[in-house]
């Protein structure tokens, strides 16, 4: 155990079944934590099991609680909540690192509350699951709340430049379910809905932050971007976007991973989530943003705190948003009715 990292922490990891979140779990378990891992169904349970099985090469997983949520379901993120605080006295992490993207489709998915999906998913479950489980994160001794965003969510990154860039207007699609896009838009843009979540993800980290030092309870808020990661399995983060562009998709890993060389491999991303969940270095009361800033040929990889985006940093954006998601969110039979709007 690297002395940097505390020992023996509950963790709770959203978006843990693959990918970066899967990695995290490998590593948590492996130096003693104790994981509650929420799959999406059954069938996604039985093969986290396998993989960690495999990758700890160990039949023993007693330290991992699997659960069964759906985050694009808000009425599951309500049944699992109400187990955790059930059983549970704390919690010292809670990771939010579930993310859906599925750009190239000309047409929106929605959720089980018809909520365009992207914002569903990415924000909107975290904020209802973080506020419902919060107590429980304040009851640990060294609580912390980790939330994995990204670069696009600035329109002045290089991410973010390409196509339509991140930003919510006045939020007028939170207030009129007519309206698909945040901003308001009028045509529906898969990619911009997805940087759009991600900005939120920034403005719901620094209003948690806001919110907790209001009420005397600060803690370590650490928001972060894990720069580009492509897996060359099929599985992963792009695997929704690959069904509307296969052949570019292709093209694209090849040329970002296998030529520039400017991806990340998900078991380094892995790692450093791993590390922002653990780790002493990262103890630091209030808001924090890291960026794991991958080179060219891998020449300049740095992992630093970072600035973020002029409308991520908006305060009157950042308390609209979280009163219209408190708003949405107390329509549903969720364990939050003591926060205010």
């Amino acid at each position: 155990m690297d002395s940097d990292h505390n020992k023996s922490r509950t963790v709770v990891i959203t978006g843990g079944s693959s990918g970066i979140g899967l990695q995290a779990a490998i590593n948590l378990l492996k130096f003693g934590n104790r994981v509650i891992l929420p799959c999406r169904d059954d069938k996604t349970k039985d093969n986290v099991k396998k993989l960690l099985k495999r990758s700890l090469n160990s039949n023993d997983i007693s330290n991992v609680e699997f659960e069964i949520m759906d985050l694009s379901d808000l009425n599951q993120v309500s049944c699992f909540s109400k187990r955790i605080i059930g059983r549970e006295k704390s919690i010292d992490t809670l990771i939010l690192n579930a993310g859906l993207q599925y750009t190239g489709s000309p047409y929106p998915l929605f959720s089980a509350q018809g909520h365009e999906l992207t914002f569903s998913v990415n924000h909107l479950s975290h904020f209802a699951l973080t506020l419902s489980l919060l107590k429980l994160v304040l009851n640990s001794g060294e609580p912390r709340v980790v939330i994995t965003s990204s670069e696009v969510h600035n329109p002045l990154s290089p991410g973010g430049r390409i196509g339509k860039g991140a930003t919510l207007g006045r939020l007028v699609g939170m207030t009129n379910q007519n309206i698909i896009m945040l901003d308001g838009s009028p045509t529906f843009n898969a990619d911009k809905s997805y940087k759009d979540s991600k900005l939120c993800n920034l403005l719901f980290a620094k209003k948690l932050s806001d919110y907790l030092e209001d009420i005397d309870s600060p803690i370590p808020i650490l928001c972060w971007a894990p720069g580009l990661v492509i897996p060359r399995s099929r599985a992963g983060f792009f695997r929704y976007s690959r069904q509307n562009n296969e052949f570019g998709q292709r093209v694209f890993a090849f040329v970002a991973r296998d030529i520039l060389r400017i991806t990340e491999t998900p078991e380094g991303a892995g790692f450093l989530l791993y590390s922002l969940a653990t780790s002493t270095l990262y103890n630091k009361k209030g808001f924090s943003y890291y960026n794991n800033s991958v080179g060219l040929m891998h020449q300049k990889n740095k992992f630093s705190q970072s600035s973020v985006s002029t409308e991520a940093e908006d305060k009157n954006l950042r308390d609209y948003l979280w009163k219209e998601s408190l708003r949405i969110v107390r329509e549903y039979d969720l364990p939050i009715a003591n926060f205010k709007l």
